[in-house]
């Protein structure tokens, strides 16, 4: 598929009844293992992933670096893929420009509680970038307003993100993502105040079950930084287990 295919595919599937569910990758093999699932529909990169594989400090990625491992994903698979693209690195129109280059079809851009109207800017950019490409990127504006809220009540993170959510679909994103562990009361007055099949979510441990935020009317879920933890985990106690006289599992797939 070209690149416009590829990204209007991704579009509805954040429109199908069915929570698109991506599980996070940060390398290219990684990505053809997961992408070789028949369950998977679209790979989305891990901005937290890719840093720690480089030795960065998650978005202290330097965006050359960025946007070339995330090409590299995007060449692998057959798949749409969706990227992590920080805050946009200063410069939010260029860096869509630059990663619908090398084959992303949607991403993740923090706001980081940036000011309202140069959070709405950022997104006006990512779109008529988007649209001088002739791509129906699949933005998935993401709003902190709960991971940076720091100690103040929940129901005025649900505000404040219900407000830029708002502003940032009628700038031309596709979904928002309110990162955070959320619940269901909250998970619904974020949808009520949003839109159905609007609002994205993180999976972390205690949050819900996809099949959950799909019956609240969630569009989308993905796992940041789990799966490379859980990999790493995986790796830490075979090391472990070698170390200590064991041998190498036999029956391992070929997957890389």
């Amino acid at each position: 598929m070209t690149t416009a295919a590829k990204a209007q595919t991704l579009v509805g599937l954040y429109d199908a009844p069915e929570i698109l569910r991506v599980v996070n990758v940060w390398d290219v093999v990684g990505a053809r293992a997961v992408a070789a699932l028949p369950e998977t529909k679209a790979i989305a990169t891990a901005g937290h992933g890719i840093a720690a594989s480089f030795g960065y400090d998650d978005g202290a990625t330097p965006r050359d670096l960025m946007i070339d491992m995330v090409g590299r994903i995007a060449a692998s698979v057959q798949v749409p893929v969706t990227a992590d693209l920080d805050d946009g690195y200063g410069d939010a129109g260029e860096t869509t420009r630059l990663a619908i280059g090398v084959g992303i079809v949607g991403a993740n851009v923090e706001d980081r509680l940036k000011p309202f109207d140069e959070s709405v800017a950022a997104v006006e950019a990512i779109v008529k970038a988007a649209e001088a490409e002739g791509v129906p990127f699949a933005l998935n504006a993401r709003t902190d307003a709960f991971v940076r809220a720091g100690h103040r009540p929940v129901q005025e993170s649900i505000a404040d993100a219900i407000q830029r959510g708002r502003a940032y679909l009628d700038a031309g994103a596709t979904a928002v993502f309110v990162p955070g562990l959320l619940d269901a009361n909250v998970t619904r007055q974020l949808v009520e105040g949003i839109g159905d099949r609007k609002v994205s979510v993180i999976g972390v441990p205690g949050a819900l079950a996809a099949s959950d935020y799909e019956k609240l009317g969630v569009a989308r879920i993905s796992y940041g930084p789990l799966p490379q933890r859980v990999a790493l985990t995986a790796l830490q106690e075979l090391a472990v287990s070698l170390y200590g006289g064991g041998v190498v599992p036999s029956g391992l797939p070929a997957l890389n």
